[in-house]
């Protein structure tokens, strides 16, 4: 997720809380996602797509963030 920030989200997850614990969400319920899929009896759920939603919620706060980040280091 986002390679061409891959240095400013090392140093975020590092010094601010906020993002890292949304970093550690999306990436939990990436994994969530991904064992869901996988598996035979749960890949139709419908609760597959609502945490889908959540996760692209999760991704787009976290770019808002790394946008911010990289425009006040310039």
């Amino acid at each position: 997720m986002f390679p061409e920030y891959r240095d400013l989200i090392s140093k975020l997850k590092q010094e601010d809380n906020h993002f890292a614990r949304l970093f550690k969400e999306h990436n939990d319920l990436d994994d969530k996602i991904t064992g869901l899929e996988n598996n035979p009896v749960t890949s139709g759920l419908d609760e597959i797509e609502e945490l889908k939603k959540q996760k692209l919620h999760l991704k787009d706060q976290l770019y808002v963030i790394l946008q911010k980040a990289e425009a006040e280091a310039k």
